[in-house]
């Protein structure tokens, strides 16, 4: 091959512009060459960062920094508001691409099967993230009428999501929220919150760094039962064999005999109590159901029979991600994936989809850290590089780059680049300069269209 490699990556989130930089770190990157375009159906990149984050989290979207290193890249294109399959499918994609990597992460909530689920004030943790996290999509104002909270699920979605609803409206004023939702925060009545898991302490999924952020806000009062401190030999093995959930579980021992202080909100962290039902009258949540569970010495738990209703009148369901299904791939419904081998795509057959790749939490599930995800791209990758070593990728019709735009143009995509992420990023920190806070996040989609000069 005399031109560059050309390879299309769908879904400009951390997985993809992982991919992306192992792929420009590849030998075939200095002879012949790389050429990648990034698709992305938000206006903006960065996926998850962007919109998944807590946005009180300054630390994890410094990541964006190091991402922007591997965009600035000339090999790399991005064309951003483009909606796959709706804008461009994967037949498309063949007719310009030697390669096509999907990373288009998960967004949805995954189900929680016990009844209630559909009461009114029964919410998904993940459609509240994304509107604390302005997401254009979605509604701009968010019902915050409860004072007392549950939260369901142990990991730092649950965390997010506890935090948000426990601190002041002023408090996250500081941080780059739109000002649709400081005023809907502003409106929020929460008093208490109280987050369940149905097992124990060694078995949480906080992140340590996570949980001991919940302590430092001036308004949080955090606040264990000793009762639910409690191990069995399944546990202790976890703790001496996984320092995060040992030092997890050093900080809620502390928290569990410490005295209880005055700040004004209270966030209760229950283990061993597993949801079995959303109570309701009237269409409306009233109530939560729990099982208190025990211990059965491998570190999971069996119910006892002893159940207690919990006076709540809004829950937040945050018990995991789920992937949308992506046309004209294979699924596996149950885990919300594509399935894979080393990343290349698997058909029913057992044969290889030519071309075809996955990366991030399309190919393994929304689980672990965004870090994760790095080692995850470079399997993908490593797999791309090993069929075109082999003369086992497809070859495109129309490779020149320009054939891409002329494609977009016919179909009236407006479309955003790498140039037009530099404009917006430029106007969403103008209008924080204006309040002294370092960027107020533009939410209106036409808004981040209009800015980028698309």
């Amino acid at each position: 091959m005399t031109r560059p490699l050309r390879v299309a990556i769908v879904g400009a989130g951390p997985a993809g512009i992982y991919a992306a930089d192992a792929l420009l770190k590849s030998a075939v990157a200095a002879e012949p060459g790389v050429s990648i375009d990034l698709f992305e159906r938000m206006p903006a990149p960065f996926g998850l960062i962007r919109y998944g984050v807590a946005p009180d989290h300054p630390r994890i979207k410094g990541i964006v920094k190091a991402l922007h290193q591997v965009l600035d890249k000339p090999q790399i294109r991005l064309f951003g508001n483009v909606d796959y399959p709706g804008d461009i499918n994967l037949d498309d994609l063949r007719a310009f691409y030697d390669a096509v990597i999907f990373s288009t992460g998960a967004t949805a909530d995954r189900a929680l099967d016990i009844p209630g689920t559909e009461l009114d004030g029964s919410y998904g943790a993940a459609d509240f993230v994304s509107w604390y996290d302005g997401h254009p999509d979605v509604e701009r104002t968010w019902p915050l009428h409860a004072e007392k909270v549950a939260v369901l699920g142990v990991g730092n979605v649950a965390l997010d999501v506890a935090r948000v609803l426990a601190k002041t409206a002023d408090e996250l004023l500081p941080t780059e929220i739109p000002p649709n939702v400081y005023e809907g925060l502003k409106a929020n009545k929460a008093l208490e919150v109280h987050v369940f898991g149905r097992r124990g302490p060694a078995q949480a999924k906080f992140s340590p760094m996570e949980l001991r952020e919940l302590d430092h806000s001036p308004n949080i009062e955090v606040i264990v039962d000793p009762e639910d401190i409690d191990y069995d030999d399944g546990s202790i093995a976890t703790r001496r064999g996984n320092k995060q959930a040992d030092m997890v579980a050093k900080t809620l021992e502390n928290w569990a005999i410490r005295d209880a202080g005055d700040r004004p909100h209270k966030l209760f962290l229950h283990f061993f109590e597993s949801p079995t039902e959303i109570l309701g009258e009237d269409g409306a949540v009233t109530g939560l159901r729990t099982e208190r569970t025990a211990l059965d010495g491998t570190g999971n738990v069996k119910g006892t029979g002893t159940f207690k209703d919990w006076d709540l009148t809004a829950v937040y369901r945050a018990v995991g991600y789920l992937s949308d299904k992506l046309p004209k791939l294979p699924w596996d419904v149950e885990s919300g994936t594509v399935p894979d081998q080393a990343g290349r795509v698997i058909e029913e057959t057992g044969e290889h989809l030519k071309s075809t790749y996955v990366t991030g939490w399309i190919r393994r599930g929304p689980v672990g850290l965004i870090g994760h995800t790095k080692g995850d791209a470079n399997e993908t990758v490593a797999s791309l590089l090993d069929d075109h070593a082999n003369g086992r990728l497809q070859t495109p019709a129309s490779p020149d780059p320009a054939a891409v735009d002329a494609f977009l143009g016919e179909r009236n995509v407006r479309f955003t680049t790498w140039e037009g992420w530099h404009r917006l990023d430029e106007a969403e920190q103008a209008r924080g300069a204006e309040q002294g806070r370092e960027r107020v996040k533009i939410v209106e989609r036409e808004e981040m269209l209009d800015a980028s000069g698309a």
